[in-house]
């Protein structure tokens, strides 16, 4: 703690000028007893510090004596303060560190190099979350977090997508990624690279035994092996859709996952065919771009019915024309049949 708040020292004087021992003392949350013991203890390390009595008195660096503690260049400290969305700090419980290191940085930094970074950190903002993604689920790193810096084996209960029920697995981890918003733990399961999302954590525990990660592969290395494995994978097909405006916040949210180009806002849609208003707002409409694994996966469309029309492509116009017409000819057939009621008695 006390070489922590000498550095403190040094960087305000440096940043600051002289400085009363009273600010000093309530900036670092000390007494002013202890601000000039700290004082000393600088001063017989070799720092040129000196306090000067007096109403306009302080605490003060020789003229001329700089530390530099971060040796950066100009492009360099500006890069330090172009950050990631904060939310991934917060996540790792980060926060509050990630705001006390930088004003620490700044205070290091050569003076010329100072406005320019404090103008980087105003200027620039990274977010790396998804346009209405809808809400995430909570996700608890902790345990994750522990397993992989004590290096230790976690035992996970994990659903998998499309699973009903999670499985347990006993993994190796590597460590965590933060990727577009989401949380995903990089680990071997049985020697092999594997990548599981940790909103999808249902459990996890650490074991006492050590981790087995396979010889000379990292983090970044496992990483990028998964990457190429994702983005690799055969092309989907890309929809083309227009929405009904009136349902577009609600097709937004559902279809979060496979949207590729969103509708910008304040859009002028096209109007309906006779420019009559819809049932429940007004008739225009907005287009946006997914993208679905394979053809029968856009059926999920016509949970929306008339409110979304695929305009392209031709192959999944016609699954969806399909689809409807089994819809119509399966309820043509049981609606008010005996034969029907009594199988719907039956299974009752």
């Amino acid at each position: 703690m006390k070489s922590d708040r000498l550095l403190s020292i040094l960087l305000l004087l440096q940043t600051r000028g002289r400085v009363p021992a009273p600010e000093l003392a309530e900036r670092l949350e000390v007494s002013v007893r202890t601000i000039y013991r700290d004082i000393e203890a600088l001063s017989a390390s070799g720092v040129p510090v000196y306090a000067e009595r007096g109403r306009h008195g302080g605490i003060e660096l020789l003229p001329g004596f700089r530390t530099d503690v971060t040796g950066l260049t100009a492009d360099e400290s500006r890069a330090l303060f172009i950050l990631a969305a904060q939310g991934a700090h917060a996540a790792l419980g980060l926060d509050a560190a990630l705001g006390s290191a930088l004003r620490k940085v700044m205070a290091a930094l050569p003076a010329p190099h100072r406005p320019a970074a404090e103008v980087t950190s105003r200027r620039i903002l990274v977010d790396a979350t998804r346009w209405k993604g809808g809400p995430q689920p909570a996700v608890d790193l902790d345990t994750l977090q522990d397993a992989v810096f004590a290096d230790r084996r976690l035992r996970l209960r994990y659903r998998h997508s499309g699973d009903s029920a999670p499985t347990t697995h006993t993994v190796d981890p590597y460590g965590l990624v933060a990727k577009a918003g989401v949380w995903y733990l990089v680990a071997d399961r049985r020697g092999k690279p594997r990548l599981f999302r940790a909103d999808r954590v249902r459990s996890a525990k650490v074991l006492d035994d050590p981790v087995r990660r396979r010889p000379g592969v990292e983090l970044a290395d496992a990483w990028e092996v998964l990457r190429r494995r994702v983005e690799e994978r055969p092309a989907g097909v890309d929809v083309t859709v227009r929405v009904r405006r009136d349902r577009l916040d609600m097709f937004l949210r559902m279809n979060a996952p496979a949207l590729v180009e969103l509708p910008e806002e304040g859009e002028e849609g096209e109007k309906g065919e006779k420019g009559e208003k819809g049932e429940g707002g007004a008739g225009d409409w907005v287009t946006a771009r997914l993208s679905y694994p394979s053809v029968p996966a856009a059926r999920q469309l016509l949970a929306f019915s008339d409110r979304v029309e695929v305009l392209a492509p031709p192959e999944v116009r016609g699954e969806l024309r399909a689809a409807a017409a089994s819809v119509t000819e399966l309820y043509q057939r049981t609606d008010g049949s005996p034969k029907a009621n009594s199988q719907v008695s039956s299974v009752s």
